[in-house]
């Protein structure tokens, strides 16, 4: 279990980074990116960057690579809005959580709309 300051390291890492990322960038290049989470070393000397990358194809492979080749540049902007003894080293990684979500939504809307009304649904209308 995470204690209080990994809890608000991680916190502060993701606001900054999202903000980073946010100023530095242009949507039209990259599309939107987002940070969803940061999973923050115990040593607190590294962290792993989950992003979302909301665009066209193109935009999502360029996104994920402006951003690795940017890693430096970034943990340079973190480094001089966050307090920390150390600087982590950061390492983005694509997050699809959400389209996996996206996905089940709509597997479960499709499977109520085969299944149509069930017995408890017509006791109720009646």
């Amino acid at each position: 279990m995470p204690n209080l300051r990994h809890e608000r390291v991680r916190e502060l890492l993701k606001r900054e980074i999202g903000e980073s990322i946010r100023r530095e960038f242009h949507v039209n290049d990259v599309g939107l990116i987002t940070v969803n989470d940061v999973d923050v070393g115990g040593d607190l000397k590294s962290a792993v960057v989950f992003i979302s990358i909301f665009g066209n194809a193109d935009q999502q492979k360029r996104g994920l690579q402006v951003l690795n080749e940017q890693r430096i540049r970034i943990q340079g902007l973190v480094g001089k809005s966050v307090s920390l003894k150390f600087t982590p080293t950061l390492k983005f990684v694509v997050d699809d959580s959400i389209v996996r979500g996206n996905r089940v939504l709509q597997i479960i809307e499709e499977l109520e709309k085969d299944t149509g009304p069930t017995a408890n649904d017509a006791g109720e209308r009646e």
